[in-house]
């Protein structure tokens, strides 16, 4: 979060599971710094639930591992 407060990036991505905080508390967060943060989540088959709650907490996309160069470019071409 003190990074995020500090460099204020155009984007965002993570992954859902982290080691501190996991990405649908780190995406809460993020919000709460800067309502317009464009956040892409990454995740694992399996993890969709949680998938669904960072949306909802206001991830703009999210991409399933294992990712391809052509899906990283769709995501990111939604948001610019």
């Amino acid at each position: 979060m003190e990074l995020y407060e500090e460099l204020r990036p155009d984007l965002v991505t993570m992954d859902i599971t982290m080691p501190e905080m996991n990405g649908v508390e780190a995406v809460k967060e993020i919000k709460k710094i800067d309502n317009n943060a464009k956040i892409i989540m990454c995740s694992a088959m399996g993890q969709q639930g949680m998938v669904v709650e960072a949306i909802q907490s206001g991830a703009k996309d999210f991409i399933v591992k294992p990712f391809t160069p052509e899906r990283i470019a769709e995501a990111v071409g939604k948001l610019f």
